[in-house]
């Protein structure tokens, strides 16, 4: 079975020394260091491990897995460990996903090059593999798993354990002939291409024959112009069709008579289905599409919050990890908590917890060097301060000398702005936001030293403003004993943190009136969870007035020490710029936030709808009137491919999988249906259902379709989701590839299913 992608592997002397193998410590903490012997399979596509050397071997990883490999200093663990093994000898594999990174040591600095630099060829390869590749890998690791042997070759015995481990329920006698059929060599075992050849018999798509079909002459062949047909009347695609049906039969037709004859197969036509072009998510949707140049509060912002846990809030790890995941995802603006720290150096953690701590000057390099790996486009330090006024001048040493040219420590082109700058004006630059002493109109004056120093004096006498300022915006159990706390404690900002703060200078939220009579532009204030959704409801039309021109940030309750998340679709509604998420949890609100920024190149910032931008806007949440754009959406769900098992430990159990489409937009348009379940069959399940939506304001809604395994003793199991803006969807036959709950690839798992939307109200359920 190797031989599927032997051809294309890239193989040099690093990768035919991981298939020797290699005995590497494995770390997971200062104290659990283990021997364990890794080595990459022949086929180039998964790394097993045993206890040592000829001990029985199990999968530790696949390439695929793996996001990117990096050197051991960069290891925060590694480092901790650095008098015992040199860091050169130390790598770090980290996953796609939240897996948790997998810290090795190699016996010399040699080996660890051989296993860093031959991981990242393969990452690499993978990386660019196209549809068919990842497919033939995808077999590869099954092949793999069936050939309990490891001969190569598979029996039929092994082949029906198989069926079963990839949750296919067939008849034995219907398995045992497709076997025949498929051994060519009459040598009652299946070899690589016999294998390939099995599952194409398996996978025989009779739904996509009938389409094929519908619009085929002669049922063997699309031309051009039955393909152009398909385009315009099913795909929506309307007169860019031509063009496209020549550029897709070129793309995905596998034969070159009939790319030459401009015709297209059934199994070009399966390709284009289930390729991008093909998928519900426009492609179009997919760079960086929307306009830039509005200013920052037009725009949705990928936030994150305690962005240095990577688990709970009361005794969970603080980490830089933290901040690389959050940055890597797409995260535009991360929350550090600072305090008092030993040898005046300050800390980050979540204050009066368990939570482990991080020195800020890690955090600032950790920023410096990972804010725009993913996007261009500014990135924001919202900053809590609760530091002595000494700390708090380290604070912005560290910041000016570690960010360097990254930091905006003034306005762009030194004059008074009259609205913020836009994400195009500040690409690459780095925000603090944060308390400031003065208004941005004084600082551009320079004030004499005098004048500042009398103003603190006066501050000091009221502490009255900064009090005010003091928001709860670190949460703990009992919000009212943090206030306590924080009027206490708040220490008299230092003046060289303060000229820092440029365009985001946070205050107290009395009112909407309030903050229009007293507020500048480039002031913000954060709400609770709880006190934006009172807002919402009380005032909605005024929150969307107010976050047209002002920046708002919404984060979670004190009281969700799990560091679980709040649906951020009911912020957004109300314009909210930074809703901010604790990325580090996977579940259905992290999903939703995924799905709002897939789209715009995964830059961090989408563009909200013009009715949330105009400060005179009729618009609220609660009650949107003139539902002239509304629509009805009729999804028919088809069947399901490959989907994958829900519990693996029990080998017998194959899922019985059922499909709900989720809506969340306005309180109206939140709604969900469901499909009946079919009964195990996870491999190619059918459905054939049409559910229908009615949806009043589609440029708000999002679209989560969510396989379930049902099961009838308890809550039905999650097998896999995809969330989208309804922005992004495509009309027409579509394929949606699903993601795992912590949303990485669930490949060649996908649901197929024909969207159509029409213009007005019809009757359906809602």
């Amino acid at each position: 079975m190797a031989s599927l992608l032997q051809g294309r592997l890239p193989v040099n002397q690093d990768v035919l020394l991981m298939q020797k193998g290699t005995l590497m410590r494995k770390v997971r903490s200062k104290s659990w260091k283990k021997l364990r012997y890794f080595r990459l399979q022949e086929d180039g596509m998964t790394v097993w491990h045993a206890r040592q050397v000829g001990g029985r071997a199990k999968p530790s990883f696949s390439i695929s897995d793996v996001e990117t490999v990096r050197e051991g200093h960069e290891s925060e663990l590694l480092r901790s460990l650095a008098e015992e093994f040199p860091l050169e000898q130390g790598f770090t594999v980290v996953f796609h996903g939240r897996r948790s990174n997998l810290d090795l040591v190699a016996n010399s600095v040699e080996e660890a090059q051989i296993w860093m630099q031959g991981l990242q060829l393969l990452v690499d390869f993978v990386t660019s593999m196209d549809q068919q590749e990842r497919l033939d890998q995808w077999l590869s690791d099954w092949f793999q798993r069936g050939d309990k042997d490891q001969d190569g070759r598979m029996s039929f015995q092994e082949v029906q354990r198989l069926l079963h481990l990839m949750n296919v329920e067939m008849e034995q006698e219907y398995a045992f002939q497709l076997f025949q059929a498929a051994d060519m060599s009459q040598s009652d075992t299946l070899e690589g291409e016999e294998f390939i050849e099995f599952y194409k018999a398996l996978t025989k798509r009779a739904e996509v024959q009938e389409l094929f079909e519908n619009f085929s002459a002669d049922g063997q062949k699309l031309t051009l112009l039955e393909f152009v047909d398909f385009l315009q009347e099913e795909q929506k695609e309307g007169d860019r069709a031509s063009d496209l049906a020549l550029e897709l039969i070129d793309s995905y037709e596998p034969s070159d008579s009939g790319k030459l004859r401009h015709v297209l197969s059934v199994d070009g036509f399966l390709s284009y289905l289930c390729s991008k072009d093909g998928d519900i998510f426009n492609p179009a949707c997919l760079p960086v599409y929307q306009d830039m140049t509005q200013p920052l509060n037009h725009y949705y912002i990928n936030s994150s919050h305690n962005t240095y846990l990577v688990g709970d809030q009361l005794c969970g790890q603080s980490s830089v990890e933290g901040y690389i995941r959050a940055l890597k995802r797409g995260c535009r603006c991360v929350e550090v908590d600072i305090w008092d720290g030993p040898n005046g150096e300050p800390i980050v953690y979540h204050g009066h917890t368990l939570t482990s701590r991080i020195l800020f000057k890690e955090v600032v390099a950790t920023v410096a060097q990972y804010a725009f790996q993913t996007s261009d486009y500014p990135v924001i330090l919202s900053l809590e301060i609760h530091c002595s006024w000494e700390q708090q001048e380290t604070i912005a040493q560290h910041l000016t000398e570690i960010l360097g040219e990254q930091l905006l420590s003034t306005t762009l082109d030194g004059l008074l702005p009259t609205q913020l700058p836009s994400p195009e004006e500040l690409r690459r630059k780095i925000l603090v936001k944060g308390k400031k002493l003065r208004t941005l109109e004084e600082d551009l004056e320079e004030e004499e030293e005098e004048e500042l120093e009398s103003e603190l004096e006066r501050e000091q006498e009221a502490g009255l403003e900064l009090e005010a300022q003091s928001e709860a915006e670190t949460q703990e159990l009992s919000p009212r004993s943090k206030d306590k706390k924080e009027k206490k404690s708040t220490p008299i900002m230092c003046p060289s943190l303060s000229t820092l703060v440029v365009y985001m200078k946070t205050v107290s939220f009395h009112s909407f009136t309030h903050s229009r009579e007293h507020y500048r532009f480039y002031e913000l204030s954060s709400f609770s969870e709880t006190k934006a959704r009172r807002l919402i409801k009380e005032a909605g039309n005024e929150f969307v007035q107010h976050t047209a021109w002002q920046l708002s940030r919404v984060y979670p309750s004190g009281l969700r020490t799990d560091s679980s998340n709040y649906n951020p679709q009911e912020l957004w509604n109300a314009g909210c710029q930074m809703v901010a998420m604790n990325v580090q949890t996977a579940g259905l609100e992290m999903d939703i936030c995924d799905g709002l920024f897939r789209q715009n190149g995964g830059c961090g910032y989408v563009l909200k709808p013009d009715f949330l931008r105009d400060t005179q806007s009729s618009f609220h949440p609660e009650r949107p009137i003139s539902p002239f754009k509304a629509r009805t959406l009729l999804v028919q769900v088809i069947s399901g491919q490959q989907l994958p098992k829900v519990d693996k430990a029990k080998e017998g159990s194959i899922v019985d999988p059922l499909v709900r489409v989720e809506v969340f937009g306005i309180r109206p348009d939140t709604t969900r249906q469901e499909t009946s379940y079919v009964e195990n069959n996870g491999f190619n399940p059918y459905w054939g259902q049409t559910l229908c939506f009615r949806v009043l304001v589609p440029e708000l809604a999002l679209l989560r379709f969510v396989v379930k395994d049902y099961n009838w003793r308890s809550r039905n199991d999650f097998v896999g989701q995809y969330t989208l803006p309804w922005t992004c969807m495509q009309q027409g036959y579509r394929h949606i590839h699903l993601l795992s709950k912590d949303g990485t690839s669930l490949h060649p798992a996908s649901i197929f299913v024909h969207i159509c939307i029409r213009e007005g109200l019809e009757g359906g359920e809602s």
